[in-house]
Order: C-alpha cells, then structure tokens, then sequence
C-alpha cells in the first residue's frame, strides 16, 4: 500500500455497480466488482471510460490533464441513481505519475460533472533529462533506507508541489521493506516510505519497550457462535465416487475466536489442506521463520482430520486457524455489506502467511505478496501471534484502500514513523471497517466493540478506541482536528475521522453497547444524533471508493462523506445533515478548511 504504483488496465475494465438500498438487513450496499474483457463484454463500461477521459482533456483547467499525459482505468462505477465515476491513474511521456491520480465523475448521458484530483497542478516536471543514472539513484535510495537497493525506475513524482522527475526504488532492510522516491536531477531523497502496511509503528513499539509492559493474551479453545464446527467432507455424506479437489467442512481451534468452522479443500480422500474453495481460493500458509515475500514459498498446511490447531501455540496451525478466520470472515463482511468479490474487488483469493520471521512483533498487509504477513511475537514483549479478527480486518482493509483511493502518507521520520492526514485517514478507515467486520462475524469469543487491539492484552485493554480517541495513551491518539494533526503520526492521527466515523454511527455522550461503556465526548460540546452503523458505514465507503483519492485530507474527506451522504440519502436528508454535524464535532468544518493543502 505503500508503494505507489500504476495499475494499467488494458485486457479488461473492472466494473462497479452500486446496490440500491440496503443489502440484506445490515448496510447499504455500495457496491460489487465485475471484470469484463473489454474487448467484448462491457461495451457500456468501456463508453463510460472513454467518455471519460475525453472529458478530462476537454476540461483540462479543471482536470489538470495535459500534453503527455495517458490516463489508465482502475475502475469504472456505475451508480444507479445515474451518476458515472471513473478512477484514473496517470502517466506522463510514458513515466508513472505519483500523485496523478483523479476521478472523472460523469451524469447519466455520460456528460461531465465533476473531477476529483491528488494534485492541483499539472504533472508535467521542469526536465525530462536525468541527471543521476538508475544506479545512482540505488545508492542514494539504499544510504537512506539502510539496505540494498533494486529496481530503480524513472518516475514522475507529482506530490508536494511542483512535479519532479525522479527514481522509484525498493529497498529491503532488515525486518523492513521501503519505497524511496530520489530526485533524478538534484539527488535528494524525496520521500523513504514503508512499503508495508505495519499494524503496530516504530513509535507504539518503543513506548511499549520502554513501559516493560508485556502482552500476554488470555488464549483457549471453545466454541463460538458463528456457526457449526463440524469436520470432514461437506454434505451428508458420500454417494458414488468424490471428484477431488472438493469443498469440505473443517474446523479450526483457533487462538482467539475459539472453535470455528473452516471451509477447507480435501485434496484426496482423508487428506485436506487450508485452502477456501468457496471464496476464490483464499488460502493460509506458514512462512516458517522466513521473510518471504512470496506466497508461494510458503508451506502449505495440510491435514488428515481436518482439524486445525489445539487452541494453544504448541500447534503451528492454531495461528493458522485464527488468520484462515479473519480473512475468510472480512471477506465475508464486504460481499455482504457492498457485494465488493475479494479485497481488491477482482475475485481473486485473499492470502495470508503466519509465523513470517523470526520474533517479529508485529502483523502487515504487504503489496509486495499481496498478502497478509503475521509474526509470532518475540516472546518476551509480545507473547503471541498477532492473529485477533481485528487485526486481519484492519490490515486487510488496507487492502482495500489500495486498490481505491490508495491513501499516502505524506513524510517520514528516520525511526519509520509515518505522517500526514492521507495516512492518518488510510489508518482510521481500517480501524473503521475493522471494527465492522467484528460486528459482521458475531464470535461470541471475540464479541463486537468500537475497540481496536482489545485482545493484546494491553494495561489500557484496547490499542486504539474511535468513540474517545485520547483514551489511548500509548499512541497518544487524538480526539480533534487541529493544523497540528499535518504532524501527528498516522496512528495517533487517525483518530479524527475515526471519532466522526463513531459520532455519526452512534452519536455522542455515554452508552453501552455490548458489554463496553462508551462516552463520546464532541468539540466545543456539539451534540450529535446518530445515524446507526448500518448507514454510517454505507457513507464512508461510498466515499472511500468514489470521491477518494491518494492525498485526500480531512477536510477533504468531509467533502467526500458528505458527497455520498446526497447520492444515498439526499442532500436535504437528516442523515446528510448528520454527516455534516459529525465532522463539525471534531472539529473539520468548511470554516477553518486550511487555505493551501500539504
């Protein structure tokens, strides 16, 4: 999520379709994802994306498209009150653009509207002429980054102001992977950004080191709620001859959600591995210690009983079964929710490998795999793996924001820290839809709360918690927005749309949902009714995938909540109004808008 990068669609037009009304009895169902060749199925799409783009050109001044420049379908959606909305990502002579990526939004007859942009200037730099050579670049890349470099590449970086043409690199540290973006002409380094999506930063890390605090989760087997735990084949029993590979029931003794039931693929008679042929093959592996990137070095694991675990960490498939769960379950959560197929909306099998490294206190969504990464802990600070359905909700949704609007931080300290409101909003929306998929899985092991990390078995008993964010006082998360907030770390930032994501879904003051007490303080003591999570929800993904895009602020993410708020709801809706008071309570209104975007 982390390395920005061009996705060139050019065999096929992905497809989006907003539901209307509620999907089932729980969300308003933004959307679902089709892949079409283009060449033959989707004749309508493919006249939405070249209306499109010859609308970005005919409205340049607005749009910011100039002579150079290609634009690249991501995504095409088409919404059933009429609107049309094509994601776009950019090249220019050639080069991929960062920052250059827009949003054509088109009415029914396929007439322009409206653009949503990452920069407000154009994309072409002051030289096409380099003069550091690729390895140059490398070197200057691997110094900053602290590891070897590989595949530089000439790029246009567009973010923060004038563009530039600059080297993209890779550097893989230890324990690290980063993406470092070096000035092709001046040599300074731009920008050295993590290239995977921590769930636990440098800052959090150290805080907890230096408090000596150890996190040492209560773990056990039991059953939960979420339905039956039977193993063997599926269906009732066998008939004539089983064709294999096939679907099976399984179960998995997790770590933390209990006894669950898994759908698992007997690969022969008695023989079964923890692979989910029901939802596009999603699959979970053991990394054995290693630091692949490569799913496919990963060990399968297979099984005669098609039981997986003991519910302790004595048995290596007992993390196994917690992160088959997660995964399986937040899928699960964004078909039903917005008919979303797979986390980059493509039908593809979602990925996971656990026990990645060797004591690594930590858990990752990495672009590189295009995987979930799980460490172990090191035993001394972190005792278990980091394998809580939060965690694999929170981080694969950063999954998600990649495939969308691809939301960026905006700098970074030398210790790793990240900063800036796009990876503050990035890291608040994976806490928000997080918390959903809870909500969605109903475990009775893991019952559903506002909470984030609450099974780490921290002193303070959660991570992050949107209804007060300043609760926290590891992270030091915060409850409003202020101009401050450009330079709090993406963690600690998240809080402000996280606690306007809680105040417009459950409103302010104190109640007790489940068996946790909130009190949702507001700005100045603005009094918030809420809207109810279902609807809530529905807002901030229509606005995450339609009016999103890589450098979106809080600001701009009011706009954008309030934009879907009138597609779903109307403009003159109390939901609409709502939505507009929620982010008044902490503190982002059209008043104090800063004047020049970061």
């Amino acid at each position: 999520m982390r390395r920005p990068h061009i996705r060139t669609v050019a065999v096929a037009v992905a497809v989006t379709t907003a539901a209307t009304g509620l999907a089932g009895t729980a969300f308003a169902g933004p959307a679902t994802k089709v892949e079409r060749p283009a060449a033959s199925a989707a004749p309508n799409a493919t006249a939405v994306v070249e209306a499109a783009r010859t609308a970005a050109f005919a409205h340049a001044s607005a749009t910011g498209v100039s002579k150079g420049d290609a634009l690249h379908a991501q995504d095409v959606m088409i919404d059933p009150e009429g609107a049309r909305h094509v994601r776009f990502v950019r090249t220019h002579d050639g080069l991929p653009v960062l920052g250059g990526d827009l949003i054509v939004h088109l009415d029914r007859g396929l007439a322009y509207t409206a653009v949503t942009r990452a920069v407000d200037h154009t994309v072409q730099p002051a030289t096409a002429q380099a003069k550091l050579t690729a390895g140059q670049a490398a070197a200057k890349a691997a110094q900053a980054a602290k590891g070897p470099a590989s595949g530089a590449r000439l790029v246009v970086d567009a973010r923060g102001g004038a563009a530039a043409l600059a080297y993209q690199v890779t550097v893989a540290g230890k324990d690290s992977l980063s993406t470092v973006v070096v000035d092709a002409v001046t040599g300074k380094v731009r920008s050295n950004v993590s290239a995977r999506d921590e769930f636990l930063s440098p800052k959090v890390l150290d805080a907890l080191h230096k408090s000596g605090e150890t996190l040492d989760p209560a773990v056990g087997v039991g059953s939960d709620t979420s339905g039956s735990a039977a193993s063997g084949l599926a269906g009732s029993g066998l008939s004539g001859v089983t064709r294999h590979p096939t679907s099976a029931r399984g179960t998995g003794k997790s770590l933390f959600v209990g006894n669950v039931a898994l759908t698992t693929t007997a690969t022969s008679r008695g023989h079964y591995q923890l692979k989910d042929p029901s939802r596009y093959g999603t699959e979970t592996r053991d990394a054995k210690g290693s630091e692949t990137e490569k799913f496919s070095a990963g060990s399968k694991f297979t099984s005669t009983t098609n039981v997986w675990g003991n519910g302790r960490t004595t048995s290596r498939a007992s993390a196994a079964a917690d992160a088959q769960y997660g995964v399986t379950k937040t899928l699960d959560f964004y078909k039903a929710a917005f008919k979303r197929r797979g986390i980059a909306g493509n039908g593809k099998a979602a990925l996971a490998m656990v026990h990645w490294g060797k004591k690594v206190n930590n858990a990752f969504w990495d672009p590189e795999c295009g995987c979930m990464l799980y460490g172990d802990g090191d035993g001394v600070s972190f005792k278990k793996p980091l394998v809580a359905l939060d965690v694999t909700g929170h981080e694969l949704t950063h999954g998600v924001v990649e495939a969308t609007a691809n939301l960026q931080p905006t700098f970074v300290d030398r210790r790793g820290n990240q900063y800036g409101e796009p990876g503050s909003l990035n890291e608040s929306l994976a806490d928000v839809f997080g918390s959903n998929v809870e909500f969605y899985a109903k475990n009775a092991k893991d019952p559903a709360d506002y909470l984030i990390g609450e099974k780490m078995g921290l002193r303070q008993k959660f991570l992050r918690r949107l209804d007060h964010p300043s609760l926290d006082k590891i992270e030091g998360t915060v409850d409003y927005w202020s101009p401050e907030v450009y330079f709090t770390e993406v963690h600690a930032g998240s809080g402000v749309s996280s606690h306007a994501y809680y105040l417009l879904a459950e409103g302010s003051g104190k109640k007790k949902i489940g068996a946790v007490t909130y009190n949702s303080p507001t700005y100045h003591g603005i009094t918030v009714k809420g809207i109810g999570r279902a609807r809530a929800t529905a807002i901030y993904y229509r606005a995450l995938t339609r009016y999103m895009v890589s450098t979106t602020d809080f600001h701009q993410a009011r706009i954008a909540t309030l934009k879907a708020a009138k597609d779903l709801y109307g403009a003159n809706s109390t939901v609409y109004k709502t939505v507009d008071r929620s982010w008044a309570a902490v503190n982002v209104t059209a008043a104090n808008t800063p004047r020049a975007h970061h």
